[in-house]
């Protein structure tokens, strides 16, 4: 694995392995505080506990807050400050950007180990978050301290972008920074996969909460014409609706390359994520929550794909006496384009030391799977953006017992630590000035 490395990156190497326990150890700390979203109220928590674990490394770092009336619907699941979290050495290199997403979705029903404990059973690390992906932030941290206590000159000043909001949030964190300016061109995003992957780019997403409010009496008074509407009943025309739509919808098929894994052409999706109705069985309901997600193919619009749901609500429950429905969008990641840019072959490369993957192993390829860096590329920051992490089909990402492994978040943190090393790889270095 160290063989033609100087020997002085070689041996950084090896210390990672060696100190795998500290990455562990700093894992531990951050699946026990809960940045689920939604609502996403722990943001400012963990900026905190992550201000502890940098500030060794002698790091600049500040807070930068979404406002407000970007992220805020008043009907939406968001709820507390939208606390990001940038951390950069400054010596005059050129940056690049490190980032993460901070936030987890709520773990699910059908845990077997505590969600927010980390529970090691041999080389496996279990709990909310794990690979997803609060574990990548574990391996570039052992990176970092590594190359700090080695004193190992780097070609690259890292900028840690420590980020809200990209479980399907209406304005994420790096979203923001993208718009004002506040990150570097030049970027890996650890929202990946450990997979030998190239990646090809993404669907988008949007998050629409339909809400129907009827009215509430007594449940005995509720067949009594005029006494009450029944919101979830009402509602059911709508949910027939979207069902059949669903069915629609996965008939149409996207140009972009499926992973090895798939059993055929990537496709859009909507899903019914949510309901929720009624309070007691002795009143009539006089609300319901409908949550619908549709990930949209990037031959597609987000206008296009919103419009078919808009107008099947209209067409469903438009005109009922007494019934008024509000539609609240809640969520939306755009889709990420092709981001392959020349910095590519070294991270690749990078990538290989780490896990172990010969040129060969490597597969391009998209996801129907979302990314918040469709906003970064509209922004107009780059159009490249690097891609690595520590997903596995086997991670249960978003499910019960998501979980990575201690082989995995070393290997991570022994690619990155390689690809800012400023003596490797550096014929592959496409900044001129670097290679001066």
């Amino acid at each position: 694995m160290t063989t033609n490395l100087s020997s002085d990156l070689a041996q950084a190497i090896q210390e990672i392995a060696a100190r795998g326990e500290e990455a562990v150890a700093d894992l531990a700390r951050m699946i026990a505080l809960d940045t689920t979203f939604p609502p996403g109220a722990g943001y400012p928590a963990f900026a905190a506990l992550m201000t502890d674990l940098i500030a060794p490394l002698g790091l600049a770092m500040r807070r930068v807050d979404v406002p407000e009336n970007l992220w805020k619907v008043a009907n939406g699941p968001a709820a507390g400050r939208r606390t990001n979290l940038i951390a950069a050495r400054d010596t005059g290199r050129p940056q690049l950007g490190l980032y993460f997403h901070v936030d987890t979705v709520p773990a699910a029903p059908g845990w077997q180990r505590d969600p927010f404990m980390l529970t090691r059973e041999e080389n496996r690390l279990y709990g909310l978050g794990a690979a997803d992906m609060k574990g990548t932030i574990a391996a570039v941290l052992l990176a970092l301290r590594v190359a700090a206590d080695r004193n190992l000159p780097l070609a690259y000043d890292p900028v840690l972008l420590l980020c809200t909001d990209e479980e399907g949030g209406l304005y994420p964190g790096i979203r923001y920074l993208a718009e004002t300016g506040d990150m570097p061109g030049h970027v890996l995003n650890f929202n990946g996969s450990a997979a030998p992957r190239i990646w090809a780019g993404c669907f988008g997403l949007f998050n629409l909460q339909v809400r129907v409010n009827g009215h509430a009496v007594h449940m005995g008074e509720g067949n009594r014409t005029g006494a009450g509407i029944n919101a979830i009943e009402m509602a059911l025309p709508l949910l027939n609706g979207l069902h059949a739509l669903k069915t629609k919808v996965a008939e149409r098929s996207s140009a972009l390359p499926a992973p090895p894994h798939a059993s055929g052409p990537l496709r859009p999706q909507l899903t019914i994520a949510g309901a929720h109705g009624g309070t007691c069985g002795g009143q009539v309901p006089s609300r319901f929550d409908i949550l619908v997600n549709r990930r949209y193919a990037p031959e597609e619009s987000f206008e296009g794909a919103m419009k078919e749901i808009t107008d099947l609500v209209e067409e469903t429950l438009g005109g009922v006496p007494g019934l008024k429905v509000e539609i609240d969008l809640v969520g939306h990641l755009m889709p990420t384009a092709d981001p392959n840019g020349p910095h590519w072959p070294r991270w690749q490369k990078a990538l290989s030391l780490g896990f172990g993957y010969a040129d060969a192993d490597f597969a391009k390829w998209g996801a129907a799977s979302c990314s918040d860096f469709g906003w970064v590329q509209k922004a107009g920051v780059t159009q490249e953006v690097l891609l690595g992490g520590l997903g596995r089909p086997e991670s249960c990402i978003h499910s019960p017992d998501e979980h990575t492994t201690v082989d995995d978040v070393v290997a991570l943190a022994q690619s990155v630590l390689a690809y800012l090393a400023a003596d490797y790889a550096s014929d592959l270095i496409p900044e001129p000035d670097l290679l001066s």
